[in-house]
């Protein structure tokens, strides 16, 4: 759909407040309702639904977005749902310079598939059951990713409504992102000619260290990820019978993942997983460990439980500031996510199980190569198992993280008046522990490129999560500083 455009449209310093007030008034009008039908449809990312493509839930959540853009009539803005044979779709817009002397494209970066449902919801909440309540509009996908694609329309809206000239800006939003973006390169390679000169990166999918100021990702962490199988028996004997002779493949999965990880500290043994944190980096996690103090690692839901009238609490790995945000952002850490080969712990009888299988998620240091460490991976694990069992590891592939490029004077000036023109306080500069494995290929592919990687994942917001939410008003002056830093972009 074409909107027309006017070329006659002048020059100027945006004003903040207006813009913050246009904002607003979008965010409060229409797109908490257009998120909160969003939340009520399952489209889970490919990963966790194969039957995506039949189940239709990614498609509507797209063209629902789709028709909301052309229904917001900006002015020469094209759109397009672009599809590749057997690959999820992508939404992709483009708004044409008003400045006449620009050359430069501003790329925006969103994606709509969701994680799974997970358990452990609050009674009155559910992953697919909206509810706004004091600010924070729960479900799922909300704040990973769904409010990118409007927030960022409701940004350019913002700069259209005072008439400000800005930049060529296109955005692509894409639906395979929570499956590690397999999807994305190949969209990539097909739209680079569109794409244009990328000057500045927007993406959307990031966190926040509090809700009182612009926060600005500056690493990512990479993954590999995969499912570890040892299999001992052809089927379930019983474990009276059978135990003492039959070694048990849980004890041989402790074993081989003892050979990646060392179980006491967490420590990731493969000296190649490992790097050393860059000097920038390291002077910004103390910068941001003195304004967030304990919050670093107080934010999580920690279990506790009553010992003798008073209550305990589970423990972090550290409580010092400065080396919880390096834990979670510079340091390689084994997760496991899944399990399979277990029953039900009602269903248990006494039977030694046939095979154990975990799913792992490995997140990587923002510096080591992804294809390198699920490489050897795979040999580490695999390699001479006990007792001749049978162990495969097959992997879900790895995405290589990312560290942000040097900030250019303007940007850097930039971010900060935008930070306190709309929350009162100066930028602050994070780490994220998560990994978006766009973010490596756009550094590669416009390495001149500035990235203006945030979010709204703030404190508590627990994406991926039980509870997740949206706070709405973060997200409401975000979109006011993100149009902000867009007509900063020098011509």
């Amino acid at each position: 759909m074409n909107a027309p455009l006017h070329r006659e449209m002048p020059g100027g310093t945006l004003d903040a407040a207006a813009a913050l007030s246009h904002a607003t008034s979008q965010w409060d009008s229409d797109i908490v309702k257009q998120l909160t039908d969003y939340i009520q449809i399952p489209a889970k990312s490919p990963g966790f639904d194969k039957d995506w493509a039949a189940n239709g839930y990614i498609e509507t959540v797209l063209r629902n977005a789709a028709q909301w853009v052309e229904a917001q009539k900006v002015e020469g803005l094209t759109l397009e749902i672009v599809r590749l044979p057997g690959r999820t779709p992508v939404l992709f817009f483009d708004i044409p310079a008003t400045r006449a002397e620009s050359s430069q494209t501003v790329l925006m970066y969103g994606h709509m598939d969701k994680q799974p449902e997970f358990t452990g919801w609050r009674n009155d909440l559910g992953p697919w059951t909206p509810k706004y309540e004091d600010g924070k509009l729960f479900g799922r996908g909300g704040a990973d990713d769904g409010y990118a694609v409007y927030a960022s329309i409701a940004a350019v809206q913002a700069l259209k409504a005072q008439k400000v000239a800005h930049p060529r800006i296109v955005g692509l939003i894409e639906t395979c992102e929570e499956s590690g973006s397999y999807d994305l390169l190949p969209y990539i390679d097909a739209l680079r000619p569109r794409l244009g000169d990328v000057a500045l990166v927007i993406c959307l999918d990031s966190g926040a260290g509090n809700y009182d100021q612009l926060w600005l990702t500056t690493s990512l962490r990479g993954m590999a990820s995969g499912t570890l199988k040892v299999e001992v028996l052809t089927e379930g004997v019983h474990s009276g019978d059978a135990s003492g002779l039959v070694p048990s493949s849980f004890r041989i999965m402790r074993q081989v993942l003892d050979r990646l990880e060392d179980s006491a500290t967490g420590r990731l043994l493969p000296a190649s997983f490992h790097c050393e944190v860059p000097a920038e980096r390291l002077a910004q996690a103390q910068a941001t460990a003195a304004i967030l103090g304990d919050e670093v690692y107080k934010r999580f839901p920690w279990a506790h439980y009553d010992c003798g009238g008073s209550t305990q609490f589970a423990l972090p790995t550290t409580t010092d500031p400065v080396q919880a945000l390096l834990n979670r952002t510079w340091t390689p850490t084994l997760s496991v996510t899944g399990a399979e080969g277990f029953p039900a712990l009602k269903d248990a009888g006494n039977v030694l199980r046939p095979y154990t299988a975990f799913k792992l998620s490995l997140r990587l240091p923002p510096l080591v190569d992804a294809a390198s460490a699920v490489a050897e991976m795979k040999a580490l694990l695999e390699d001479n198992a006990p007792y001749q069992a049978r162990v495969t590891f097959e992997s879900n592939g790895g995405a290589t993280g990312w560290n942000a490029p040097g900030t250019a004077p303007w940007f850097e000036q930039a971010l900060n008046a935008a930070s306190q023109a709309h929350f009162g306080s100066g930028v602050g500069y994070i780490g994220q522990g998560g990994t978006i494995p766009l973010m490596n290929m756009l550094s590669e592919g416009f390495p001149k490129a500035q990235m203006m990687v945030c979010g709204v994942l703030g404190p508590k917001s627990n994406a991926h999560g039980p509870n997740e939410f949206l706070h709405v008003p973060y997200a409401k002056k975000l979109t006011a500083a993100v149009a902000q830093v867009m007509a900063s972009l020098p011509a």
